[in-house]
């Protein structure tokens, strides 16, 4: 349980960096930014895995780099369904996945390194 609540918020923050920098991307509130990490999580976990079985040939010709398109298309879908969320074309998706995806791995590699020391 721990290991969820910190990488949720790390990809919480992520999504304030991404809206910080990356033009194109709008979150509307606190409220939002916790909605649209969750929303992400959730399309991760769902929508996610099967574009990726979908287009597995377009993935492995790419060595992996259509897995950045596959990103992008998935926060583009969440901004999409979400009102306090505004992805405004593909390049602000992809530059959003980008910065959200890296805080994300940082989140789990600080979670990861507190489990191993015990």
């Amino acid at each position: 349980m721990a290991r969820f609540l910190v990488q949720f918020l790390f990809a919480i923050a992520g999504f304030w960096v991404a809206q910080a920098v990356v033009p194109g991307i709008a979150v509307h509130g606190w409220t939002s930014l916790v909605i649209a990490a969750l929303l992400l999580g959730i399309a991760n976990a769902i929508v996610r895995p099967i574009l990726v079985v979908l287009t597995f040939p377009v993935v492995f010709l790419s060595f992996g780099l259509f897995l950045l398109v596959i990103n992008a298309a998935t926060l583009g879908l969440v901004g999409w369904v979400m009102k306090g969320l505004e992805v405004n074309g593909f390049w602000p998706a992809f530059w959003g996945a980008i910065i959200i995806g890296i805080a994300s791995w940082i989140g789990s590699k600080l979670v990861g390194e507190a489990e191993a020391k015990g």
